[in-house]
């Protein structure tokens, strides 16, 4: 079983001890997202740390899209419920990167490709989005990559 898992199922009984309400159903809800994962598809499966992340990663971006939601709907009380969830999820997640590392990253993997133009993004992409792995969100690396490249 994934590394990740086991804290999450730790964290989980240790919230329900201490009777955290928030923190115990977002750890509820990432784990049957994770046990909806294993079951998909045509044959069960467990997940590695590496899928954990993602569906953690998935789950936060939800958290982060409903919030912004209820906020322009004026329901900032729920939407405040949606970003303490979204916080309890980064304690799983790696460390963000930051935007001179992220743009480091990206002047690299273009220097290695020789892309030039936006008709290159696609290949940039495609070599940067693996380094990355969780520790950016998809929109914010296509931004650096789309700025570059148009620079």
């Amino acid at each position: 079983m994934a590394e990740l898992k086991d804290r999450l199922q730790t964290d989980l009984t240790a919230a329900m001890k201490a009777r955290d309400d928030v923190r115990t159903r977002t750890l509820r809800s990432v784990l049957t997202a994770i046990s909806t994962e294993e079951v998909s598809g045509q044959a069960a499966r467990e997940l590695r740390d590496e899928d954990v992340v993602r569906v953690i990663t998935r789950e936060a971006k939800k958290r982060r899209e409903a919030a912004d939601a209820f906020e322009e709907g004026g329901r900032t009380d729920q939407a405040a419920a949606e970003r303490a969830e979204n916080d309890v999820l980064a304690d799983y997640l790696p460390r963000q990167l930051a935007d001179d590392e992220l743009r480091d990253l990206v002047a690299a993997v273009i220097a290695e490709t020789g892309a030039e133009g936006p008709k290159a993004m696609g290949q940039v992409m495609k070599q940067v989005t693996p380094r990355v792995a969780g520790r950016a969100e998809g929109g914010r690396v296509a931004a650096e990559v789309k700025r570059q490249l148009t620079a």
